[in-house]
């Protein structure tokens, strides 16, 4: 080393080689969120483990479009739709307790992703306060919250699509969720029901062959009222569901959605 001059030493110091002996990465470390137990619900069969999800309608450069919150039930497909037009937790929390009460059974279980509309304090302590557990999904493991993402096509993007709305029609789209969509996804439109099937190798197959109402797969438990909240019961779901045909309801539905749309066109 002695012998070789300073100016050399520099020029060895910019070769490749030097830099690939010298250098050293390190990962980033994610940061670690104590809220919600990373892992996948398991309800065992009975009703009240949640999944939700957010759709967002779209960005303009002066304005933010509206989000829907998609909350669906693990085991009876009963779905509820919200509108927010923010997903802060300012805007949240109050859009989540009145969608929560549209459930006829006690809640149990409420499973998101990661994102942070779900995963803070503000939705930490109203879970907590209702004694509702808080479960989040794992990486690499798509399927932990994918019944909500199908539903989020299926649904809402059929029913309200792609195109950009602006987030000051929230509580518009909310009373459209709440008197008229809502009820006839639960009460009047047939949801395909999985069937799991284990063959004599071991190995999980699932079939679709059985359609009905979410209101149907509940009447179809074993003692359904045990899963009721308080005040509710099934006589009162079925008044509900005998007050309009599938057929009527559907229309109902349809005639609101086209109002709403002509509204926000108006307004545009």
């Amino acid at each position: 080393m002695a012998a070789i001059s300073v100016a050399h030493l520099y020029n060895l110091r910019k070769s490749q080689r030097y830099w690939e002996r010298r250098l050293n990465y390190v990962k980033t470390r994610p940061t670690a969120v104590s809220i919600g137990e990373r892992r996948k619900p398991q309800p065992q069969g009975q009703p009240g483990y949640l999944r939700l999800d957010t759709v967002h309608q779209g960005d303009r450069p002066e304005a933010k479009g509206v989000y829907h919150i998609n909350a669906v039930d693990e085991v009876l497909q009963w779905q509820v739709v919200g509108s927010t037009p923010r997903i802060s937790e300012t805007y949240l929390e109050p859009v989540l307790k009145a969608m929560m009460r549209q459930f006829p059974f006690r809640i149990k279980g409420f499973h998101t992703d990661n994102g942070s509309e779900f995963i803070n304090r503000t939705v930490a302590e109203l879970l907590n306060k209702l004694l509702i557990e808080q479960t989040k999904s794992r990486p690499r493991q798509s399927g932990d919250n994918g019944l909500v993402e199908t539903k989020n096509g299926a649904v809402i993007r059929k029913h309200i699509g792609y195109g950009y709305i602006d987030a000051g029609h929230a509580d518009s789209i909310n009373s459209f969720y709440r008197e008229y969509l809502n009820p006839y996804l639960n009460y009047h439109l047939p949801c395909a029901q999985a069937e799991v099937e284990i063959d004599e190798k071991g190995r999980k197959r699932v079939r679709y062959k059985r359609y009905q109402t979410p209101l149907e797969t509940l009447l179809a438990l074993d003692k359904p009222a045990q899963y009721l909240r308080q005040g509710l019961s099934i006589n009162a779901l079925k008044r509900i569901a005998a007050a309009l045909s599938d057929t009527e309801a559907a229309r109902r539905m349809q005639q609101a959605k086209n109002k709403l749309f002509e509204k926000m066109r108006l307004t545009a």
